[in-house]
């Protein structure tokens, strides 16, 4: 009788003893709660003690969170709508303010999921269509982060630290994709079109400007040639001056270019018939004389 009278004694003290150890294990706090009421939270892992039966351990993690945000339509600064698709990532900094707040992991991917669209749809409001669509980085690196310090800015007082949100993709509604991109191509061919116009009006210009310094280089030189001939006949005929400047040398000068003038008559079979007073034979046969 005694023994089986223990057993059920020792049954309850197992019971009681389990019921009041917990373990905080890595990567988790531990939350310790007295009928609901957040009584401790343990941010260390590791084995702890608790009043059995009255309070409960549950937990809430530490590591980061990536939540899938659904895709959305937001309407840009110029009314055109636009399909975007985005994730954020986040993890808990004060489990108790927290459980205070959202009370779930749920209900906090809720609430961060409305502050990023309201975000989202802030910003997009601010920016055109076109200026996203030409932005085709593949990262939207500025938008991304204008997004994310005006959520993280929103979720201040909310116990999480939003880590990241990147837009996946942007995309067009298919009812108007065509005209969007008709329009896009009517003005790329625009802007192609006053390119060609201005850079024909500069090419004139350089013609034009390039077919005036010709012209004042050419006349340039040639008046730079007229110069120098005028001055090397004019040496010429100093250096010829010089040269027969005695009644001999003028004689002989005379002499070389009568056989010159006769060279030049008798070519062929010429018969040349001159008066008998004609300096021409008189110079051949006597030498000037």
């Amino acid at each position: 009788m005694r023994g089986s009278a223990i057993l059920p004694v020792i049954f309850i003290a197992a019971l009681v003893v389990l019921n009041s150890i917990y373990f905080v294990y890595e990567g988790e706090y531990g939350i310790i709660k007295r009928f609901d009421e957040v009584v401790a939270v343990k941010h260390q892992a590791g084995l702890g003690i608790k009043i059995p039966f009255i309070e409960n351990k549950t937990s809430l993690t530490k590591k980061y969170v990536m939540h899938d945000i659904q895709q959305t339509d937001v309407l840009t600064l110029d009314k055109r709508s636009m399909i975007v698709d985005t994730y954020a990532v986040w993890h808990i900094v004060d489990p108790l303010r927290f459980l205070q707040t959202a009370a779930t992991i749920r209900e906090g991917e809720r609430r961060i999921e409305n502050t990023v669209y309201g975000t989202l749809k802030t910003t997009i409001s601010e920016i055109n269509q076109a200026e996203i669509i030409e932005s085709r980085t593949g990262e939207y690196n500025v938008l991304n982060q204008r997004i994310l310090d005006n959520a993280r800015e929103s979720l201040g007082d909310f116990g999480v630290n939003l880590v990241d949100v990147q837009i996946k993709k942007f995309d067009l509604p298919e009812s108007n994709k065509n005209a969007v991109f008709e329009r896009m191509i009517s003005e790329r061919n625009q802007i192609a079109a006053r390119f060609l116009a201005e850079g024909e009006e500069e090419a004139g210009m350089i013609r034009y400007a390039a077919n005036k310094e010709q012209e004042i280089i050419i006349s340039q030189s040639r008046a730079q040639a007229a110069r120098l001939e005028g001055e090397g006949e004019s040496e010429f005929m100093r250096i010829l001056a010089a040269a027969y400047n005695t009644t001999d040398r003028a004689a002989f000068y005379e002499f070389l270019r009568t056989l010159d003038a006769l060279r030049i008559t008798m070519r062929g079979d010429t018969t040349i018939v001159m008066p008998g007073d004609s300096a021409l034979p008189r110079t051949i046969i006597g030498g000037g004389q």
